[in-house]
């Protein structure tokens, strides 16, 4: 039975699924916002909070399973995927089994189909299709995709497909996967198999890995960055992993938002990926952020929200389901949201990191030998406050500000930066919004006053009149006035008490950026003579 669908688009997609081996009982495609919400009450898999939004539970998983995550290593990715400790490689005959046990598992079943697209350049955009067993779940990629108009999306061709069934489960023993969860990406056949996991972020970040294959070869530089456009239509990226401020420094009243999370640049500027945000909301507070305290309403979907059963509002202060709480809304939820999400090429590009042991300076410019080290070092510092018995900052370096969604070598993606810094002439600022005056536990965390004031410095190109001098250990430059910002602060040295203890600590990091340089093998040797000094 076909329901929602003009007949001419009917036969079309049912033609398309058929050619698959896919011949469900029931298909829903492209439903609106409303229907997907009754269907979703009706089947109690999602309430409706005082606010508006659905609220949901992902039940066992509410984050990524990357340990369950594999490649299909095959004759076209042996030789082009950074097979290691994140990619996985799967056989293709161990796919190709799944695959037609998912086909038959869906013969008497419903699916929920959005057809849409990723990507906001229609140079560059892949067309998608994501089939899912849940109403709620195709009402998050509905928000987090770019949807199609009337016209797009009855003559829309699918070139890669995503299937996510969260009740249909493998069995490691047979199928060769690690548990009865899988996330398995088959770039050769465009396929990407998604089992026994209703953590809807996996949907977003196979997609983002795709991307991040696919555009390479394509001379686009996908990046997982936010970027905001100012009132001249100058573009800025900031880059940045978890923690770091990347979502509340691009944040900024005089500015644009391009989007939050996951852009590609190519020679005609730059395009976000997505139509939505997937904002983390733990601790959320309306007066910090409140462009995403307002975004959460009709449409959008809470993931493992607590309610208050009483007023059936959210509770944002409550993690007892897991800290991982989040919001997907779509980008015009966001007042002033630049749609379609494009820009032009970037001048100016912020690298935040979190460092946690106070040494590194809160600003410095690097020459693009230097950015192309610190995209592939990833440094921030995750802390140990949670987790009792540690007393230390733990140093992580994600490649490329993202390591978990890039399937390719580090360098392939440093390599594009650094055409993209020379051919645009963009500038590069290393940010650090951790701690001064001494490590996490000693000192404090940066003044966001001071750290706004620095990324207004440096976009509107002040850094570009005063000093600079030369740190020796990190081998930066580093400005030595920036409006707004005291000149002490600028240097970390002057901020600690024990100078010397500033010295060891400084010296530990740099040799931990060495260290883990040194896995990236046979790299360029003045990239190599760009990172820090020991």
């Amino acid at each position: 039975m076909i329901e929602d669908l003009e007949p001419t688009i009917t036969r079309h997609v049912v033609l398309q699924l058929e050619q698959m081996g896919i011949k469900p009982a029931k298909i829903q495609r492209n439903l609106q916002v409303k229907n997907l919400i009754d269907l979703i009450e009706e089947r109690n898999e999602g309430i409706l909070t005082a606010s508006g939004a659905l609220a949901v539970k992902t039940g066992k998983y509410t984050g990524r399973s990357p340990d369950d995550r594999f490649i299909v290593d095959d004759e076209q990715t042996h030789n082009t995927v950074d097979w290691g400790k994140i990619n996985h490689p799967f056989p293709e005959d161990k796919f190709d089994k799944i695959f037609e046990k998912m086909r038959k598992y869906v013969v008497d079943k419903e699916i929920f189909i959005f057809d849409g697209f990723v990507g906001a350049d229609p140079e560059h955009r892949l067309p998608i299709r994501i089939i899912t067993d849940h109403p709620w779940q195709s009402l998050f990629v509905r928000q987090l995709f770019i949807r199609p108009t009337a016209s797009e999306l009855e003559s829309h061709k699918p070139e890669y497909t995503v299937i996510a069934l969260n009740d249909f489960k493998a069995i490691p023993e047979a199928d060769g996967t690690k548990t009865d969860t899988f996330i398995l990406l088959n770039y050769t056949k465009k396929i990407v198999l998604i089992g026994a996991t209703s953590y809807a972020g996996e949907i977003k970040k196979a997609m983002f890995s795709v991307m991040n294959y696919i555009l390479p070869s394509r001379g686009v530089f996908p990046m997982h960055c936010s970027a905001n456009i100012g009132k001249n239509g100058d573009t800025s990226l900031f880059f940045g992993l978890s923690g770091t401020g990347k979502t509340t420094l691009s944040a900024d009243s005089n500015r644009k938002l391009i989007g939050d999370d996951e852009h590609g640049w190519s020679d005609r500027g730059i395009f976000n990926f997505e139509g939505g945000c997937y904002a983390k909301c733990i601790n959320l507070n309306k007066d910090a952020e409140p462009q995403i305290w307002d975004a959460i309403r009709s449409g959008a979907v809470l993931e493992n929200v607590v309610i208050d059963k009483k007023t059936m509002m959210p509770d944002f202060n409550d993690g007892s389901l897991t800290e991982n709480t989040r919001a997907a809304y779509p980008l015009d939820y966001i007042p002033g949201a630049v749609i379609p999400s494009l820009g032009g090429n970037p001048q100016i590009i912020i690298f935040l990191t979190a460092d946690a042991f106070g040494v590194l300076p809160p600003i410095s410019r690097l020459t693009k030998e230097g950015a192309m080290y610190h995209f592939m070092s990833g440094y921030t510092s995750k802390l140990a406050g949670t987790e009792r018995g540690i007393t230390e900052p733990k140093a992580t370096f994600s490649e490329c500000f993202g390591a978990p969604f890039m399937s390719r070598h580090a360098s392939v993606y440093a390599k594009l930066l650094g055409e993209k810094i020379v051919k645009h002439k963009a500038v590069v600022y290393l940010i650090n919004t951790g701690w001064s005056g001494g490590p996490y536990g000693i000192g404090k965390r940066m003044n966001i006053h001071h750290t706004r004031s620095m990324v207004t410095a440096a976009l509107s190109g002040e850094l570009d009149k005063v000093q600079y001098r030369h740190d020796e250990v990190f081998n930066v430059d580093v400005p030595i006035t920036c409006p707004d910002v005291p000149s002490e602060v600028l240097n970390p040295r002057n901020t600690w008490s024990d100078k010397d203890a500033y010295d060891l600590s400084a010296k530990k990091l740099a040799q931990m950026f060495v260290d883990n340089f040194k896995k990236f093998g046979n790299v360029a040797q003045e990239i190599k003579n760009a990172g820090p000094h020991i």
